[in-house]
């Protein structure tokens, strides 16, 4: 027998090492390690957020495609058998778990209804800025949050609990304002009998403290800068700009 020649046994599963790459693999062996990944497989797509291609997947686990691929192929025709309320599918190019289409009325009428689950931190914050703020537009929330809510706003009008109401005159953006199911679920007559902000406030000796700090903090800052000019170190104008965001 020649060197390049190789015999693989049908029936043998190989166990004790995952198959790598491009090696060649029985259709015994492909069966089991199908099965055995599938556990893995269901994990990670239950954490996904997009659908995921199944060469990521079969990176995540380690495997050849062909044993991710067969497992999924396992996976989806399990669900159907069973009739599990979610399935399996292969839609642009990755895989996804979704609910079932006979199920989408009971699913609408459910989120619809406001009562699938309490508002999240996040959704109530957002509410309190847009509640006290409004009309406001999803750039100044953001700002005044630090963080991106595009999907809690989206959340907060599917709740019936804010609405769009026009655009800014100066930005032209679309801004929001809560509804009258919002003072319905608050028990208001009117936004005029929201509570005051004032009470859960700094102190106004403690916030003068802290701006005093910073207005410090701005001083040192400045003043290194002018030493490491006259230093002959970098410019003022090629310094780091310090305090600046990140994002846009």
């Amino acid at each position: 027998m020649n060197d390049d020649e190789a015999v693989y046994d049908d029936e043998a599963v190989y166990d004790d090492e995952p198959v790598k790459g491009n090696e060649p693999l029985t259709s015994g062996s492909l069966a089991a390690r199908a099965e055995r990944v599938e556990g893995p497989l269901e994990a990670l797509l239950l954490m996904a957020d997009e659908a995921m291609p199944a060469s990521t997947l079969a990176e995540a686990v380690q495997e050849p495609l062909a044993v991710v691929e067969q497992a999924l192929a396992n996976l989806r025709e399990f669900y159907d058998r069973s009739e599990r309320g979610f399935e399996l599918r292969n839609v642009g190019g990755g895989w996804r778990y979704w609910t079932r289409a006979e199920h989408a009325d009971l699913i609408s009428a459910w989120v619809v209804s406001g009562q699938s689950n309490k508002l999240s931190q996040a959704a109530l914050e957002t509410l309190s800025v847009i509640a006290y703020l409004q009309p406001i537009s999803r750039a100044r929330i953001s700002a005044v949050r630090g963080v991106n809510v595009d999907a809690v706003v989206r959340t907060l009008v599917a709740r019936g609990l804010i609405s769009e109401a026009g655009a800014d005159e100066q930005t032209g953006a679309t801004v929001f304002s809560t509804t009258d199911y919002f003072l319905e679920r608050m028990g208001l007559a009117s936004v005029d009998e929201l509570p005051p902000l004032a009470p859960h406030l700094p102190d106004a000796s403690a916030l003068e403290e802290e701006l005093s700090h910073l207005a410090a903090t701005v001083e040192t800052d400045g003043d290194d800068d002018s030493a490491d000019t006259n230093s002959g170190g970098a410019s003022h104008e090629d310094a780091p700009h310090r305090g600046m965001d990140e994002h846009d």
